[in-house]
């Protein structure tokens, strides 16, 4: 098509292609020289005219941008993080996973400024680490890596450090993740639910008052308008918010604030709050995420291109998947096989196919159907028990 300015209408913004661009400064230059003069691409006037259209076309990709970050759905980067500020929300911070170190060294000693490692990532310790007189300590490290670091139980058990009265070091539970950076596609996840505040339904601004507070990863209202109590326990006449990360009070307040007239906040967790008008206390109910072990056993038969490095991959998928489901939701034996045929870069050329596949809550019980997690409503997964083998 023939070049034109960039201009707006009601379809949007439209803008000329590169070689709509070239076109036109090669047409433009024949009208003033002539038409015969020689713009082959190899001669050097043209070279000269393509670095002009390369330029404008540069130009008008930024003017996309622009335009695309005007809105919550198109922004990216900073230009959504201005964008969702009118609705009174921010990106998340991210932050650093902690595990809890059991240390070994020479009694009444102190050691400074050390650092462990589980093989891949460094844990910080806090500066001063003292042990008592049975040479054992425990404190609290910090991943040096931002983000959801994750280590399971007896993974970090190497001195990063060498330190004299320091002997051994291990983790007997697992790291508590850091938040991940967050990315567009959950900030526009949580705008979405931002505008719900206003909602219709105070069942849904509940649910958006609660998943906009600072440190909530994760959350859900079930609702129970019956006389009885459901097959998720929740009792008549009742909500019930689970929900991860974020402080209790400011939970119970934006349940608080959003729940209907009548309605009982159900949970474990009892929070007292004041009441913002009359400054009377009162108590909301709310459940904090209870987890459950996954544990899945994958056997998988090298093909053409296979390489050892897939069964690291693989697992890494796995685990990304079961982390990214949301609360209450099943695990599945096809999304298991998804999560791990979507590492091949394609399934008409497979590198491995999968011989045997079983998913459970403990080692014991693992089965080849799918596994509910639900089972209690503030069930979640955790998925620190996934074996890749070939064969």
């Amino acid at each position: 098509m023939a070049y034109t300015a960039p201009y707006i209408d009601a379809s949007g913004l439209h803008l000329p292609a590169y070689t709509d661009i070239i076109d036109y400064l090669v047409a433009s230059t024949q009208s003033i020289y002539g038409t015969d003069i020689y713009l082959g691409t190899d001669s050097a006037d043209y070279q000269m005219l393509s670095i002009f259209a390369l330029l404008a076309n540069d130009a008008m990709g930024s003017v996309q941008l622009a335009y695309n970050n005007r809105g919550p759905s198109t922004a990216v980067g900073s230009g959504l993080d201005g964008v969702i500020k009118i609705n009174g929300i921010t990106r998340k911070v991210p932050s650093y996973s902690t595990c809890t170190l059991i240390l070994t060294g020479l009694a009444n000693s102190i050691i400074k400024n050390c650092v462990a490692s589980d093989g891949t990532y460094k844990w910080t310790l806090p500066t001063d680490v003292s042990f008592d007189s049975s040479g054992n300590s425990t404190t609290t490290a910090t991943c040096q890596t931002i983000g959801a670091i994750q280590a399971a139980a007896n993974t970090i058990n190497q001195i990063n450090t060498p330190t004299i009265g320091w002997l051994t070091v291990n983790n007997t539970d697992t790291a508590i993740a850091g938040q991940p950076v967050e990315k567009d596609s959950a900030v526009r996840s949580r705008q979405a639910l931002s505008t719900a505040l206003p909602s219709s339904t105070l069942l849904t601004g509940t649910k958006g008052a609660i998943s906009t507070l600072s440190g909530v990863t994760r959350s859900e209202v079930y609702e129970n308008f019956t006389d009885t109590t459901d097959s998720n326990g929740t009792p008549g006449h009742s909500i019930t918010a689970v929900v991860e990360g974020g402080t209790d009070s400011a939970i119970a307040m934006a349940i608080y604030l959003n729940k209907g007239p009548g309605c009982t906040p159900n949970g474990t967790y009892d929070v007292a709050i004041n009441d913002p008008d009359s400054g009377l206390s009162v108590t909301v109910g709310f459940y904090r995420l209870a987890y459950t072990q996954v544990y899945s056993f994958i056997q998988v038969h090298p093909l053409t291109g296979w390489t050892d490095s897939y069964l690291a991959t693989i697992q890494t998928a796995i685990v990304t998947y079961l982390n990214s489901l949301g609360i209450g939701e099943d695990v599945t034996l096809s999304g298991l096989y998804a999560a791990a045929m979507a590492v091949m870069t394609s399934i008409l050329n497979p590198v491995f196919s999968i011989d045997l596949l079983t998913i459970g809550p403990s080692t014991g019980s693992q089965s080849a159907g799918n596994m509910s997690i639900t089972y209690n409503h503030a069930a979640q997964t955790q998925s620190s028990y996934i074996s890749v083998t070939k064969v």
